[in-house]
């Protein structure tokens, strides 16, 4: 490691040898201790302000979703300790209304804000859509007749289920996404419906003296805010969690490479990172403080990669079936046939195996941290991640939760 050194800087003595220069001294001696009681008295005076004021300095916001599907959540499963809320997914649109997605949503609710007897501060909110389930935005958002309807299906939703709000994952406004209805108004009715939504969840705030939150999930490519509004839409939710992944995936890349980088690196000349989309949308109008920047709790796995630069940046193709939460990655690929290696310009790791020539982008506690530290230096509001299973061992949410440990911050939701 190489180190570098401060530069001193060294008065010349020269001229002080004299009883001129020693009266000289003495006169500058007098006036330095001068100094340093004014001084002094200045820091006692303001140390308390500053202290104050950092400890003051909210923490960082993280944001887990979990998507048990028609599978129950058992006792301990969840460790709300850790977490600021979850992002319950997915619920449904259907006749214009949200409706539940799975057969445990019921009972999964109840699990999840029966944590909040022993953390008070912890909030449930539900993801309405998804990359499957946004099918019917286009049509709900289309009127003000079709919103009023939706508005009025989530209040009852978020009242027989006792939520903390609503987090909108519309993938995508204006676009197709995995086969939707879209239109070329979408961005204007996004922008509309959150609006509205906002109003709504503010009269009922007063009127049952409990915050309601209203959150998006936003993709991450400049596509997504070339047919939003983000300017106008941050003014309407609390946060944008901003999906920092799945840049790039085996099947519609044809080459390897960081799925969820930190920073681009210049030999891949696709040119996407976190850092680039955070800027993106700073640029676009949403506020730092609004920003949670998405961390994967999963990789991605490209088979037929040939041994050169350890896989990556190679032409590969998709593995059937492949999906590699980062327990799987931890637990029976890393040190077993699979080497890590560690990209120090995009802060990503990744995997190769030279038998089997395949090769894996994902997270790891390294590149967690560093995510951490940048959220912190970027003053962004935190971090949310996908998905709570990914991490069944803590293992990554712990590294979140150590980094952002600090006296000098307080909760904050």
């Amino acid at each position: 490691m190489q180190e570098v050194r401060g530069t001193g800087i060294r008065r010349s003595a020269r001229g002080l040898n004299s009883k001129a220069g020693l009266e000289a001294i003495i006169v500058i001696g007098r006036d330095f201790m001068t100094r340093i009681r004014t001084c002094a008295l200045g820091i006692a005076l303001c140390v308390p302000i500053v202290c104050m004021a950092a400890a003051e300095m909210p923490r960082p916001i993280v944001v887990g979703y979990v998507f048990p599907q028609d599978a129950a959540l058992a006792p301990g499963q969840i460790d709300a300790g850790n977490l600021t809320r979850i992002n319950y997914a997915f619920a449904n649109i259907e006749n214009g209304r949200m409706v539940t997605g799975f057969a445990s949503d019921a009972q999964n609710f109840a699990y999840l804000t029966g944590l909040r007897r022993q953390h008070p501060s912890f909030t449930v909110l539900v993801s309405v859509g998804g990359w499957s389930w946004s099918t019917n935005f286009s049509d709900v958002a289309l009127t003000e007749q079709s919103r009023s309807v939706f508005i009025a299906s989530v209040m009852d939703f978020i009242e027989r289920y006792d939520l903390d709000g609503l987090d909108v994952d519309w993938e995508y406004p204006g676009m197709a996404g995995s086969g939707h209805r879209f239109r070329s108004v979408d961005g204007r009715n996004f922008t509309l419906l959150l609006k509205e939504l906002r109003k709504r969840f503010d009269r009922e705030t007063v009127k049952g003296h409990r915050r309601l939150y209203l959150t998006i999930a936003a993709g991450s490519e400049d596509e997504y805010l070339a047919h939003t509004e983000m300017r106008k839409v941050q003014e309407y939710v609390d946060t944008v969690n901003l999906m920092a992944y799945d840049y790039v995936e085996p099947g519609e890349d044809p080459l390897t490479g960081h799925h969820a980088p930190l920073y681009g690196n210049p030999a891949d000349t696709r040119n996407y990172s976190a850092d680039a989309s955070v800027r993106a949308f700073e640029k676009a109008g949403v506020p730092a403080g609004k920003i949670l920047l998405g961390v994967p709790f999963y990789g991605h796995v490209w088979g037929d990669v040939a041994d050169r630069d350890h896989g990556f940046l190679q032409p590969g193709k998709a593995v059937p079936h492949a999906y590699a939460p980062y327990s799987v990655v931890a637990g029976t690929m890393l040190n077993q046939g699979f080497i890590r290696y560690w990209d120090p310009i995009a802060d990503a790791p990744y995997l190769y195996n030279a038998e089997k020539h395949i090769f894996v982008s994902y997270d790891d506690t390294e590149s967690i941290a560093a995510k951490c530290r940048y959220v912190l230096t970027h003053k962004l509001g935190g971090v949310m991640f996908w998905e709570y299973s990914g991490d069944s061992a803590g293992v990554l949410l712990g590294t979140i939760d150590q980094s952002f440990s600090s006296p000098a911050h307080a909760d904050r939701n």
